[in-house]
């Protein structure tokens, strides 16, 4: 009896996943280790929010944008803006110890939005979150791009690293996909 509970329970676990996946929407499938810890990022949990997606570096000269991008998230989280920074040495400006990324964003400038380990954001070994970023609105070009998108999983705007985090096009786009329907 107890075998046929565990056998008939099969289905609704495995159909249950695959609701949940579907649910995320295209972009948002998949998961991101985190930069600290040993836990992962289920992209799904952003599905249906407001999302802005940038990729970073430690050692950039846009690194000062982390300040402007945690008093963005602090300014709109509360209305339900989700941010995901992703650190890359695609550009080679990225420390090669995660311990020293680390430092850089929660110590140096007190970031508390969700910060993945270091990915690759561009070419053919990007990540799937950035290959299908690109394939939306184009792939980043240096460190620091933005991208907002709306609670359907849609980018609504794409920004280059010199768009800083207060920008008026910036917050518009943000303000944009808070105000989108999920």
């Amino acid at each position: 009896m107890r075998r046929l509970r565990f056998l008939l329970g099969l289905p609704l676990l495995f159909g249950g996943a695959a609701a949940q996946a579907a649910d995320c929407g295209p972009l948002l499938e998949g998961s991101l280790p985190a930069l600290r810890g040993q836990q992962t990022i289920d992209l799904c949990r952003f599905a249906g929010k407001p999302l802005l997606v940038v990729n970073t570096a430690s050692h950039c000269g846009f690194t000062g944008q982390f300040e402007g991008l945690e008093a963005l998230y602090q300014r709109y989280k509360g209305q339900g803006l989700e941010m995901l920074g992703v650190p890359s040495d695609d550009f080679h400006q990225e420390a090669d110890d995660s311990a020293e990324t680390a430092s850089v964003c929660y110590v140096n400038y007190g970031v508390t939005f969700s910060m993945s380990a270091a990915q690759k954001v561009t070419g053919d070994a990007a990540i799937p979150l950035f290959r299908k970023l690109a394939a939306q609105s184009g792939a980043p070009r240096w460190n620091f791009y933005k991208y907002v998108i709306d609670r359907q999983g849609k980018v609504v705007a794409r920004f280059s690293s010199m768009t800083r985090p207060d920008d008026a096009k910036l917050i518009a786009a943000v303000e944009q996909a808070i105000a989108s329907q999920p």
